[in-house]
């Protein structure tokens, strides 16, 4: 016997059918409290989630904004961490969730700006697929050279007439970048050793393993006042408030403006109206002495400027980083 299906499972399969629908669009569609009245934003916890593992810079940076923004918002703001291809899976996956403010991903430049130098383009994150809530800071590189390499200097690096072994803090990251260029237009001769982050990468060089390496200023500086590796450059466009005595790439004469820079981003089609409330949330925490005394505490500048400034600078940065690598003729994928 044959069974035809009710009007009613026909039209909750519809529905069903409309649901994925929308959620396949790439899931930017308003929802929640969000989608029909955004002035009841928050609808709950607005998750915060970061594309690197617990205790590194960008989670603690997540953590401490987390915490002050929370109080504004009304709402939990949880930190879950889901690290993965230099954040590329975090983000992406937020970027496809309901367009409604209660999802946000802390966003690394380099992910957007140098990253895609090194993979393809179905791998990159395409800054167009998010909203830019809010910049956050600046962390600068530093280059610092081992005890047994006898550098004091960049000077003494390009003295030196000979290969220099340099760890990097992994493929497609702003350290690559910095040190390659700078070795390139300095005509150096190296050889670069990737390392899975910034520590690894130092202790190589503590223990005489590289000669050079770049890594954040907020990892080197205990032991830059250890006197047990010496700071050769700093790659900013002028120099850092926290070393003064470093000169900046620019300054000896290189033109390497490589920073670590980090902002707050949600689903592309966030409502105006959440993404104000959100700035604004920011903003208070931005004014707190708890927030002000963790970016010192961390050596990190405060860039605090509004979305629509970061994703201009952010470009600006990518066509930057672009043009160097193929005056240079330069590889981030190892394939040069």
């Amino acid at each position: 016997m044959k069974h035809f299906p009710t009007r009613r499972a026909v039209l909750g399969t519809a529905s069903a059918f409309t649901l994925l629908a929308l959620t396949a669009c790439g899931g930017n569609v308003a929802g929640g409290a969000a989608a029909g009245n955004s002035s009841k934003y928050p609808a709950g916890p607005v998750t915060m989630t970061v594309g690197q593992a617990a205790g590194g810079s960008t989670d603690l940076i997540a953590r401490a904004l987390a915490d002050g923004a929370a109080k504004t918002l009304g709402a939990p703001m949880p930190v879950v961490n889901k690290p993965g291809a230099n954040g590329a899976l975090a983000t992406k996956e937020v970027a496809g969730k309901p367009a409604d403010g209660q999802e946000l991903v802390l966003l690394t430049a380099s992910l957007v700006t140098i990253t895609p130098l090194a993979v393809s383009k179905d791998e990159a994150v395409n800054l167009d697929d998010l909203e830019i809530i809010t910049g956050l800071s600046q962390d600068d590189y530093v280059l610092v050279a081992s005890q047994g390499s006898g550098f004091k200097s960049f000077k003494d690096v390009t003295a030196a007439g000979r290969n220099v072994t340099f760890g990097t803090t992994g493929v497609g990251t702003g350290s690559q970048l910095a040190q390659t260029v700078l070795f390139k237009q300095a005509n150096v001769q190296g050889t670069d050793v990737p390392f899975d982050s910034g520590k690894p990468a130092l202790t190589a060089v503590l223990g005489n393993q590289v000669e050079l390496a770049t890594v954040q200023l907020g990892e080197a500086m205990a032991q830059i006042q250890a006197g047990k590796v010496a700071p050769l450059l700093v790659f900013s466009e002028g120099r850092n408030s926290f070393l003064p005595d470093v000169p900046s790439a620019k300054e000896a004469g290189y033109d390497v403006p490589v920073a670590q820079y980090r902002a707050v981003a949600a689903p592309k089609g966030t409502p105006q109206e959440v993404k104000d409330k959100l700035a604004a949330a920011f903003k208070d925490t931005f004014k707190t002495d708890a927030y002000q005394e963790f970016n010192k505490k961390n050596l990190l500048t405060p860039k605090e400027i509004s979305g629509e400034e970061v994703a201009t600078q952010w470009k600006d940065y990518a066509a930057k980083y672009k043009s160097l690598v193929e005056k240079y003729g330069i590889s981030l994928s190892g394939n040069k």
